[in-house]
């Protein structure tokens, strides 16, 4: 808590890609002592991010929804992160912090990033790196990424087929994020590469209804919180 007077600090807060165990304990210290946590929800739905850290949110502080609706068009989420900033504001304003609760890492394809845009300017914050969803997977699958001078390459699933298969074709390890309703397209598109066999299909990696399997056995369907991990060398660790 702040002193009289004074504004209050937003701490983004990573909580790391969905087991509560592998939040840090500095995230887990500042949600434990929160007066005011915020996070956001699919709009009219249940929060990831606060099934994540419930465990540690204590009795009585103040809850910030911001009900972000999941669609193409950016202007309806964009809109929903002026109200969410607007209802921090206003308590950092009071002299509260605010802990702001961000699955995996702030800063690594993390809501919080647009929370950050608006209100760094005026309030002090201060981020706190969490697990991410990549290096998750990659234990869960038992699969080193990189070594030595090697490259990773990141990739979210949405991009056109076309760059995907010329990133994918450039790239020496490849982190295929935001899998979900693009399966078929990047299984497409690594099969006609001749990869099929290098490919690992995580989805809800640390959670209890984890898959982990070879892309070739990989479900037709696969949710939001899915990644393909992808190595060109035989033992690239090695």
């Amino acid at each position: 808590m702040s002193g009289r007077g004074q504004s209050g600090v937003l701490y983004g807060v990573g909580l790391g890609p969905g087991d509560p165990d592998l939040m840090t304990l500095r995230a887990h210290r500042l949600i434990s002592g929160a007066q005011v946590v915020a996070y956001p929800s699919l709009a009219g739905g249940a929060s990831f991010a606060r099934s994540i850290a419930a465990g540690a949110i204590p009795a009585g502080a103040r809850e910030i929804v911001m009900d972000v609706p999941m669609t193409v068009e950016r202007a309806p989420a964009q809109a929903a992160y002026d109200t969410g900033a607007a209802a921090i504001a206003a308590e950092l304003e009071a002299g509260r912090d605010v802990v702001c609760l961000c699955e995996g890492d702030p800063f690594f394809y993390g809501s919080f990033m647009y929370l950050f845009a608006r209100l760094s300017g005026r309030f002090r914050v201060e981020v706190v790196p969490g697990v991410t969803s990549i290096t998750t997977c990659a234990a869960r699958a038992g699969m080193p990424l990189a070594a030595r001078n090697e490259r990773l390459t990141v990739l979210p699933g949405p991009l056109p087929e076309a760059e995907l298969r010329a990133r994918i074709e450039g790239a020496e390890s490849v982190a295929i994020m935001k899998v979900g309703r693009h399966l078929a397209k990047i299984r497409g598109v690594i099969e006609a590469l001749g990869f099929t066999d290098r490919a690992v299909y995580v989805e809800r990696a640390s959670l209890p209804d984890e898959v982990v399997c070879p892309l070739a056995e990989a479900p037709d369907k696969a949710p939001y919180f899915s990644m393909i991990l992808l190595t060109k060398g035989a033992d690239p660790w090695l």
